[in-house]
């Protein structure tokens, strides 16, 4: 049985196989672009606010309780490692915001980010987004890589739906990436092969999250509130405003609720 069968595995290499699934789904969101070279603003802007539901939902449910229910065991305040870690993963963000090049998507070339650079437009369009996944496939390790800890706010179902929701919200990454290439006059194949490039960091992150907190369990509190840090920041920085640049305040807005509202669901029916 296949439910058996994953069970069974080490929770490395389960990580291994959430996150590519969530690749995979990133991978679906570029595929758009064999088949259109538009998607209706709208409905963009929709999906942008339901990645940004999903992704403050999972940072709370899927990360920041289970690593203060965690913290409670070691003897310190619960409150230390969650504000610790948490602020630590926006730094973190932040500075590679500052640091590494790239452009989110309908900026023009000369708002791009970090040092200066001549790498071209697709290049830099690619790497904001793989920037931005990074936090995505480590709190997918952790969680999975919690599991080793046999701690009772750890648990498989719980870990599955973050990877579920998570995958969920890829797809419009991936269109983010592979349309405006589209429209830029890159070939379909060209297009969706970046866009798709934008999730592979996702399977390199969760291998490495699962490997640390499974070595180092005292470090997976901080480990887990620096995901959700990690996520928040870019859920303020670049979901929420991207969806918001063409006045689609009010639809964006409910995409956010539904998918909050189907993250929580996930999270706490099966976690």
């Amino acid at each position: 049985m296949v439910i058996q069968w994953f069970k069974d595995l080490d929770p490395v290499f389960q990580a291994f196989l959430a996150t590519c699934f969530t690749w995979f789904v990133t991978a679906l969101g570029a595929a758009v672009v064999f088949v259109f070279k538009n998607v209706n603003r709208k409905v963009l802007d929709v999906m942008l606010g339901f990645a940004a539901g999903v992704m403050i939902a999972a940072s709370f449910w899927s990360l920041l309780a289970p690593a203060i229910e965690m913290a409670k065991e070691t003897g310190i305040p619960a409150w230390i490692p969650a504000l610790v870690g948490f602020l630590l993963g926006g730094i973190f963000l932040r500075l590679a915001d500052k640091f590494l090049p790239h452009l989110h998507s309908g900026f023009s070339p000369n708002e791009k980010e970090g040092i200066p650079t001549g790498w071209r437009r697709s290049i830099l369009l690619l790497l904001a987004i793989t920037l931005h996944n990074i936090p995505e496939g480590l709190a997918v390790g952790v969680a999975f890589g919690a599991l080793k800890a046999n701690l009772p706010s750890a648990s498989l179902p719980g870990a599955v739906a973050l990877a579920i929701g998570i995958g969920i919200q890829n797809f419009p990454e991936g269109a983010s990436v592979a349309l405006p290439l589209r429209r830029e006059g890159f070939s379909r194949l060209k297009s969706f092969w970046y866009g798709q490039m934008s999730g592979m960091v996702e399977p390199m992150a969760g291998i490495l999250g699962a490997a640390a907190v499974m070595l180092m369990k005292p470090v997976l509190p901080y480990a887990l509130s620096f995901a959700a840090g990690a996520m928040i920041f870019v859920v303020v920085e670049e979901l929420i405003p991207e969806s918001q640049q063409r006045k689609n305040t009010d639809i964006a807005t409910m995409g956010a609720m539904l998918g909050f509202a189907v993250m929580m669901t996930l999270d706490v029916a099966f976690g």
